[in-house]
């Protein structure tokens, strides 16, 4: 299809998000410059590289919107954008490909909105990422439904692991300073959120790039001390092994932060891990977990794991899946391994497809019978739940609650748990 002209429909333009939270959050910033700007009849696609899969999906997705937007500019940003740009711009449906780098800057937002834009023959404006060191933490005061926000801290990662493409996507760590992470929660507060998320790509490399290099630990108590009104913290996510005192005594000492961490753990065989360049091996993991239930017996873990990595022979596998019990996790987010050009693992021995889906099918199976027994074990007490709709709300750990009776919406209230239905808690309250 050709690419439509002047002038663009009087439309505001559309947003489709793929991939993370920080993807999200940056879409919110997208949105807020795209209007400042006062662009119109554009489709706008951020997408995401962590697998083959998601490219797959973005480029069926745009497709489609091609069809149901056919004068619209369709513009495509995002890590897969970053890391492949030529992939879209080889796409009839796309006019222009934008680097994660510039879809953060108002110049782009504003020199698209101009009436006489037209884009580069080739399509593609993406830079190097790795020069990059801003990040949109200061565009906008983070994003959310009305029960809980979430605020990007940090983004980008100095570490290379085989299998992972994002570093090429998002670039170097860098981090936003605390003061304005502060200052943002604050005012989401004032505004009537009961519960901040912390995001970022790699949490626990959050500091290392400001004066003092602080940690993330500083940024938490820094948080619970200057906001004291703020209900409830919650971090995203974490590599276990660069988790440093201060957080380690936040996460056991306050009750305002959420005991609920996602590790990235990614393997439960030290090979595995290894092959991984990950920084830890299976019984840190195991120590870890088991450290933070005693010092908090109430935490619940969710964690990442791969399926299938190259080499992964059975008894490699077998590892991770008793990891699952091991370390007590309940909240699984299980990868097939998609192989990325570019990356080390790509060049390794590949598991056969049909092996990495059963081994996947597995894993999965066994984080859906730690769920059922987690949610078993939390009918009959008393928990507080945020309200995200007017029967169903989030615990502590994250666990989904439908209620008897309507709440206010972004509200904490407590409730008996007193059964439990398609993998939801049912509760009555107080």
């Amino acid at each position: 299809m050709n690419a439509p002209t002047p002038p663009y429909p009087a439309a505001p333009p559309v947003f489709e998000t793929f991939g993370c939270r920080l993807n999200a959050y940056e879409t919110e910033a997208m949105k807020g410059l795209a209007a400042e700007a006062g662009l119109d009849g554009a489709v706008v696609v951020n997408t995401c590289a962590v697998t083959a899969e998601a490219v797959r999906q973005a480029r069926q997705r745009i497709r489609r919107l091609r069809r149901d937007h056919p004068q619209a500019r369709i513009v495509v940003t995002g890590c897969a954008a970053q890391v492949e740009p030529e992939t879209f711009a080889a796409m009839p449906e796309v006019d222009l490909v934008l680097g994660n780098g510039e879809k953060m800057r108002r110049e782009s937002w504003t020199r698209l909105a101009a009436p006489d834009f037209r884009p580069p023959t080739e399509k593609i404006i993406v830079d190097d990422i790795m020069a990059v060191r801003e990040t949109a933490g200061h565009l906008i005061d983070g994003f959310g439904a009305r029960a809980r926000a979430y605020v990007q801290v940090q983004n980008g990662c100095d570490h290379r692991c085989t299998f992972c493409i994002i570093p090429y996507g998002r670039g170097d760590s860098r981090s936003v300073p605390a003061g304005v992470v502060v200052e943002q929660i604050r005012r989401l507060v004032e505004r009537g959120y009961a519960e901040v998320v912390l995001t970022g790509v790699d949490m626990t490399s959050w500091g290392a790039d400001l004066p003092g290099a602080p940690r993330l630990g500083d940024l938490v108590q820094r948080i619970l001390k200057l906001v004291p009104d703020l209900d409830r913290l919650r971090i995203s996510s974490i590599d276990s092994i660069e988790a440093d005192p201060a957080l380690i005594d936040a996460i056991r000492s306050e009750a305002r932060v959420m005991p609920h961490l996602h590790l990235s753990l990614q393997a439960g065989d030290d090979m595995i891990l290894k092959r991984m360049k990950r920084r830890h091996l299976r019984d840190d993991a195991i120590r870890f977990c088991a450290d933070m239930r005693a010092a908090r017996p109430d935490i619940v873990y969710g964690a990442d794991i791969i399926a299938g990595f190259p080499t992964e022979t059975e008894a490699m596998f077998e590892n991770s899946l008793r990891l699952i019990g091991e370390c007590g996790l309940t909240w699984l987010h299980v990868f097939p391994y998609s192989k990325r050009k570019g990356t080390p693992a790509a060049r390794m021995p590949q598991v056969s497809g049909p092996v990495i889906r059963e081994r996947a099918a597995r894993l999965r199976a066994a984080g859906a019978a730690q769920v059922s027994a987690y949610l078993a074990d939390e009918v009959g007490g008393e928990r507080a739940i945020l309200m995200e709709s007017g029967r169903r709300g989030r615990t502590e750990g994250f666990a989904e609650v439908e209620l008897s009776t309507d709440r206010p919406v972004g509200a904490v209230i407590r409730a008996r748990i007193t059964g439990v239905s398609a993998e939801r808690l049912v509760g009555t309250p107080l």
